[in-house]
């Protein structure tokens, strides 16, 4: 192969050869400037004078399992035109490290593929070049989402370590890209990402969020003419972890032992769907048992049931007055817990019907969650925090595995 291929194969070409050579186990190429392409770096004439010469070194992609440096005799210029004395500018080089460009494109498509140890043991550079090289592309391209054609957003947080740390997520459920990571959480947390959808003058026309009065009080006052559509899956969790309360304090209310038997261990059944109950390990069965003996977990349970059939109705208006039913009944139960939320579904019902006219939830949010949390693992925790809030941006591009 000749030298203009494999110097084009590593992006140096235009450069006049000078040697290669073996130097403990690495490819070293020599190179020095055409003296034909020399220009002052300021103002690109070429009436330049040498007054002395550098050698650099930079790092190229590896050839063969091999690592490559390529050396680079560097002319000091001093222009005619404009009276500057500046160094040759090295077209093959990036900007910001002593590598070639194409070097930095290898550790961007490896990345992909390989954690950061694996890579610069590869490579044989140090890890924090390998992690800087992929922050400086991620934040050229991930750093600022377009938010002109934003439609439809949902809006969730996410707990990202002990010492209750959150962030503050929003993504686009059209395209499934995060779209701002907010510090903390709460509607403080979202200022920043207002401002920029303002000035991006996007017209977003549905928001899916849980029952959060600062994110309705939030979006109310920044897309006042957006659908607020409140996420069904939080509206039963909601529910899941009041029932959960209802049968702990059955427990501990219950006298004789054989009550405090029958509930033990019966949580999870009660938050199952009847058609997920394994029959194999009697569990339908341990669950009548339990609800014979506690009337009002019965009830709450069954009302439970009946309120997953709330997004299944064939339209908003069916919607509505099975809306109105419920509440009722959980009204005429008796049962505190039950009333109360009754009380917090009629306040939340516009929100709740909305998803007929725009049916949008936060599911896709939590699985971006779910990747976010995975990343995190695969990465043993992120000491750099701009880094990982850039991976987060990057999180729709990934395809394959994540790594850290």
């Amino acid at each position: 192969m000749s030298h203009g291929a494999v110097y084009r194969a590593l992006g140096v070409e235009g450069h006049q050869h000078r040697s290669v050579r073996f130097q403990e186990g690495c490819v070293v190429i020599r190179l020095t400037m055409d003296p034909e392409r020399l220009c002052c770096p300021g103002c690109g004439a070429s009436q330049v004078v040498r007054r002395g010469t550098e050698t650099r070194e930079y790092k190229a992609p590896p050839v063969a399992g091999r690592p490559v440096s390529v050396l680079v005799d560097v002319p000091r210029l001093e222009c005619s035109a404009c009276g500057t004395v500046r160094q040759a500018k090295v077209a093959f080089a990036d900007r910001n490290h002593r590598c070639t460009r194409s070097f930095v494109r290898y550790v961007i498509e490896m990345r992909r593929q390989m954690t950061i140890k694996d890579l610069a043991a590869h490579l044989g550079v140090s890890q924090w070049l390998v992690r800087d090289i992929e922050k400086e592309y991620l934040h050229r391209h991930f750093s600022r989402p377009k938010l002109r054609h934003v439609r439809r957003i949902a809006i969730d947080e996410i707990a990202i370590g002990g010492g209750h740390r959150y962030l503050t997520v929003v993504l686009d459920l059209d395209r499934g890209a995060v779209l701002f990571v907010g510090d903390g959480k709460g509607a403080d947390a979202l200022d920043p990402f207002w401002k920029r959808l303002k000035a991006s003058r996007a017209k977003v026309r549905a928001v899916a969020i849980d029952m959060s009065a600062a994110y309705m009080l939030a979006v109310s006052l920044h897309l006042p003419q957006a659908t607020l559509v409140f996420d069904h899956f939080h509206v039963v969790k909601l529910f899941n972890d009041k029932l959960s309360d209802l049968r702990r304090d059955l427990y501990r209310e219950a006298k004789d032992q054989l009550h405090k038997q029958v509930l033990k261990g019966t949580r999870w059944l009660l938050l199952k769907n009847p058609e997920n109950l394994e029959e194999e390990r009697d569990e339908s069965a341990r669950l009548q048992e339990a609800l014979k003996l506690n009337q009002s977990l019965a009830t709450a349970y069954y009302l439970k049931e009946d309120l997953r059939q709330l997004w299944s109705q064939p339209n908003k208006r069916v919607e509505g007055k099975f809306l109105t039913s419920w509440c009722r009944r959980a009204e005429a139960s008796g049962i505190r817990m039950l009333q109360r939320f009754a009380h917090t579904l009629r306040c939340h019902r516009r929100g709740l019907l909305a998803w007929y006219d725009v049916p949008i939830s936060t599911g896709p949010l939590e699985g971006t969650n779910n990747k976010i949390r995975t990343l995190q693992r695969a990465a043993y925790g992120f000491r750099d925090r701009d880094y990982f809030i850039l991976k987060i941006y990057a999180l729709h591009t990934t395809r394959y595995v994540l790594v850290g």
